[in-house]
């Protein structure tokens, strides 16, 4: 069916071209002598043969460059808003998902921050009210609880927005003696004093090989992974710290026997403030994985997980940093 859309189609696409073709012409019929031979050749190299023709006249050489030429910069044009057009939309797509993830971020951030303040206030509500030493030191307690959550809430926000933007000093890291750092760190944490920690480090007859970086990141991002998996292990048992070598890269493994991860939390558990619906009842900010899925990044590494909630239960989330 014929419509103004097809008559526009067919004048920009058939029209111009033959326009230029004719305007070429007339400028042609003048510039060049009547007699001006125009060659014509393709030349097809694989067989040998050569196909040509020449045009000695000035008409129909000047229509034919410029129906050509007007056909060439057409598509050229065209080409080019069509890719304006996918980079608006890209452009667009990437806005309205950074606004979706401003939302979810603040509303996350909402919600942690709303539960050590309420925490805070029926501490204090209780400490006045409280009609025996025993409740108010039960109350004092609990608004420090709520006090301590909000501060690390606070300080993990702050590191993760320092990362943003930090161009980190590179040092040789020694691996084994990081993670015995780590190790003796998480335990002489109160918290976590009736489980244990074991490291698996292969016994090598020459050193383990190095690896370049921030040792500090480096420590943060490897304690926040053994504190996250002390958190869903069992009082009396165990999480295991093994390092491994694969070939360019080294690699850091924890593993607990926690309830694992369902399988709908598993591709948002690094996003930031994210709280799985296994750990909404456990003490934390929601940054801690988000934190090591960037230091790796900024090591030109990268973080994996892997879990199951069936027997065998537990997590194992994956640490890869590029070896020196």
């Amino acid at each position: 069916m014929f419509t103004l859309r097809a008559l526009r189609n067919w004048l920009v696409w058939v029209g111009l071209p033959m326009g230029g073709g004719l305007i070429v012409a007339f400028l042609a019929r003048f510039l060049l002598p009547v007699n001006f031979p125009f060659l014509i050749s393709i030349d097809m190299g694989f067989s040998g043969i050569v196909f040509g023709m020449s045009i000695r006249n000035p008409w129909l050489v000047g229509f034919l460059f410029g129906f050509f030429a007007t056909l060439l910069i057409l598509s050229l044009r065209w080409w080019d808003r069509r890719h304006i057009a996918q980079t608006q939309t890209l452009y667009a797509d990437y806005l309205q998902k950074e606004r979706e993830n401003r939302r979810d971020f603040m509303r996350r951030l909402d919600h942690e921050i709303k539960n050590p303040l309420t925490g805070l206030r029926a501490a204090l509500v209780n400490l006045k009210e409280g009609k025996t030493e025993e409740e108010r030191l039960q109350a004092v307690g609990n608004a420090n609880r709520a006090v301590g959550r909000l501060i690390r809430l606070l300080t993990d926000l702050r590191k993760l927005s320092e990362l943003e933007e930090r161009t980190i000093e590179r040092y040789p890291v020694n691996v084994p003696e990081l993670l015995e750092d780590v190790a003796t760190a998480a335990r002489v944490n109160p918290a976590y004093e009736k489980r244990e920690i074991n490291l698996l480090i292969p016994k090598v007859p020459s050193p383990f090989p190095l690896i370049t970086g921030d040792p500090d990141l480096l420590l943060l991002a490897v304690y926040n992974l053994v504190e996250n998996a002390l958190k869903f292990t069992s009082e009396n048992d165990s999480i295991e710290v093994r390092l491994l070598e694969d070939g360019r890269a080294i690699i850091i493994e924890v593993a607990d026997t926690g309830p694992g991860i369902p399988p709908e939390d598993l591709p948002k558990i690094f996003e930031e403030l994210y709280r799985g619906s296994n750990a909404r009842s456990t003490e934390g900010s929601g940054l801690g994985l988000a934190l090591v899925n960037r230091i790796a990044a900024l090591h030109g590494g990268g973080v994996g997980v892997r879990s199951s909630q069936t027997d065998p239960r537990g997590t194992v989330f994956t640490l890869r940093l590029p070896r020196r």
